[in-house]
């Protein structure tokens, strides 16, 4: 394979047409036709269907596309950590950011990452899983501020850990069951959760199964968004289930309700999720640095305000 193929093949994938391709890679649509042909001579399987309409792909053209992305992403990186060593720090750094860390030590690591590296482009996504697993996946983020599941750990992901949080089911500020005391006795409530693609199995016997509680999954609303999973929990009456910090966070603060049940649910860890074997550019290490200074900060601090948030939180570097 070479890189102008793949470029081609990317291209025409983001924009639709060969045609669009060749206009976006600022080459003759004849050419962008023969790297495409090329790369499925050379592999010796179909990757293109083509249409008056448009192209799509195969199989074949899908999988190679997601690696393809990969390769062209760590080649930016690449370009991006030498010019940082001559000097220009350029570039782009793409940071996934789960919410309640939005709402806590976010702002202060922007501003302090901003003064150390005011060149680079810095794009921020609510990392809730759901959303940022897939762009990681194909390398359109560089990492993510967030909580992976176990099983992902070991495949196409890696985890450093930075700290344990406690969880909760909440309900809205005045619910009619906010005294339930079981998980059984909210069985029969409708539920706004957000997991990742591969996991709602796992959040499902996390919070239900290993209870003894059964759910119809029909019941729950798979929310992208805190916005909007904080939307449904306010006007519909639907539970959720939240990092307990959040309570103590604005515009949480006063709105939402743990529900002090019997059941336990253990602290779950937030780290630095990357793809494995991928290399962090020194934008994304400087960012972490960052993230990690702030973090530290506040736990050693005297502030009431700061005492709350780690009421719920553990360190783990």
């Amino acid at each position: 394979m070479k890189l102008h193929q793949l470029q081609a093949l990317v291209a025409s994938a983001e924009t639709g047409s060969i045609r669009a391709a060749a206009r976006s890679l600022g080459i003759s649509q004849a050419a962008v036709t023969r790297a495409l042909r090329e790369l499925e001579a050379t592999e010796q399987l179909p990757l293109l269907i083509r249409a008056p309409e448009g192209i799509s792909f195969t199989e074949y053209g899908k999988a190679l596309l997601t690696h393809a992305r990969l390769v062209l992403n760590q080649l930016e990186h690449a370009q991006n950590e030498l010019a940082r060593l001559r000097g220009r720090a350029e570039g782009r750094l793409s940071v996934g950011v789960t919410p309640w860390i939005t709402l806590t030590f976010l702002p202060e690591t922007v501003l302090l990452f901003r003064k150390r590296m005011p060149d680079i482009q810095l794009e921020l996504f609510e990392s809730l899983m759901a959303v940022a697993q897939p762009l990681l996946r194909a390398g359109d983020m560089d990492f993510v501020i967030g909580q992976l599941h176990p099983s992902a750990v070991t495949q196409e992901f890696s985890c450093e850990p930075v700290l344990n949080y406690e969880t909760a089911v909440m309900v809205r500020e005045g619910h009619p069951r906010q005294d339930c005391r079981s998980i059984h006795d909210l069985l029969d409530q409708d539920w706004a959760l957000n997991f990742a693609p591969d996991g709602q199995d796992a959040l499902i016997d996390y919070l239900f199964t290993r209870h003894g509680a059964q759910i119809d999954t029909r019941r729950i609303v798979r929310a992208h968004s805190l916005g909007t999973l904080q939307t449904l929990v306010d006007r519909t009456d639907m539970c959720t289930w939240c990092p307990t910090i959040l309570t103590a966070a604005a515009p949480f603060k006063g709105h939402l309700a743990i529900v002090a049940l019997r059941e336990a649910f253990e602290p779950r860890q937030l780290g630095i999720v990357t793809r494995r074997n991928s290399t962090l550019s020194g934008a994304a290490s400087c960012f972490i640095e960052c993230l990690l200074q702030v973090i530290r900060q506040h736990a050693r601090s005297a502030k009431k305000e700061d005492l709350v948030l780690f009421d719920t939180l553990t360190l783990l570097f």
